[in-house]
């Protein structure tokens, strides 16, 4: 039986499966590789059969986004490592093998990232991922190669293997034990930030997380929702919100929200600023929805927390205030 299963998240998606899907057919020979259809209504059900018969398909009942779609789809998948890969990812000869590889040789690791460059310039890395995630002491999440908006060149610098906080969810490994361990993605995100979530509270049970240079994938980004759409900015910030809640440790969980808060206002403003009132609209809406249901959320808070979850105290002051652009810059 293969080892690792692929399991591709698709919903009206056939012009991607059409471009994306040969090069993860050819370079993964050795992978059960799944496309988990979120009650697509173009005709992509149909070309995969048609073109692509040895690719299983699962069939999703409605819509159920990332975080549940993939809950419900991996019920279906018994392969002990999972390749949760975007429909908009190219892949590459032997992608595969150092992931397969890590996870042999190490088994607290529970999930891995390959490095994630820019489909559209092979040269960059990618907004979402890039040489792995990390967030500072108020949760905002940044990543080695991407902060904020600045994208660095793929010198080499990150052809390491080393511990990261979060992966990235456009290319998401995991062992399927720890998956239904943690029991998945937490549906009510629907999209955006379940992958850090999931990171957090797999930290917390006591494995790690690790980047893999050595594997390497290239991501178009903003296929399914551009980045400067302002419902992906509520999603980012209400999500991030609830996220901050179920997974900081207690002596640092109210301050911590609280100096948030103010901090999405900083950034509404900002917004405003620049000519955007939706995406300002957007923060506001997701914070009246984060005093909502905060109560619920904290229901859902881990038993233990990790107390140093944090690479940074502030990566905001760092990239705006002190001007550091880069990872290597960062303190």
């Amino acid at each position: 039986m293969p080892q690792i299963a692929i399991v591709i998240l698709n919903w009206n998606g056939k012009k991607l499966l059409e471009q994306f899907l040969p090069s993860i057919v050819e370079y993964s020979p050795n992978a059960s590789i799944y496309v988990a259809d979120n009650a697509s209504t173009d005709d992509s059900i149909y070309y995969i059969k048609n073109h692509y018969p040895s690719v299983k398909i699962i069939s999703n009942h409605d819509n159920y986004g990332y975080a549940m779609g993939y809950n419900v789809a991996l019920k279906e998948v018994t392969e002990p490592y999972l390749a949760l890969v975007n429909s908009d990812i190219e892949v590459t000869e032997n992608w595969l093998l150092p992931i397969i590889e890590l996870f042999d040789q190490k088994q607290n690791i529970a999930i891995i990232q390959p490095k994630i460059l820019d489909y559209k310039d092979k040269s960059r890395f990618e907004y979402a991922g890039a040489g792995g995630g990390y967030i500072d002491r108020f949760g905002f999440a940044f990543c080695r190669g991407r902060i904020f908006d600045t994208l660095e060149t793929d010198l080499g610098q990150y052809n390491d293997t080393l511990p990261i906080f979060w992966a990235s969810g456009a290319c998401f490994f995991i062992r399927r034990n720890v998956f239904e361990q943690l029991q998945g993605f937490d549906v009510d995100f629907f999209a955006h930030q379940e992958e850090i979530d999931l990171c957090w509270r797999a930290k917390n049970h006591g494995y790690q997380v690790f980047y893999c240079g050595q594997s390497t994938v290239y991501h178009v980004g903003g296929a399914t929702l551009d980045y400067q759409n302002p419902r992906k900015t509520y999603l980012n910030f209400r999500n991030s919100l609830f996220m901050l809640l179920k997974n900081l440790p207690r002596k640092n969980l109210f301050g911590m929200i609280f100096i948030r808060l103010c901090l999405d206002g900083v950034a509404g403003i900002k917004f405003l600023f620049q000519g955007n009132p939706k995406h300002c609209l957007a923060v506001i809406q997701a914070h009246f929805h984060f005093y909502k249901k905060a109560a619920y959320y904290f229901k859902k808070r881990a038993v233990n927390q990790q107390e140093d979850y944090y690479y940074c105290q502030s990566i905001a002051k760092q990239y705006f205030i002190e001007k550091k652009k880069y990872f290597k810059q960062i303190l």
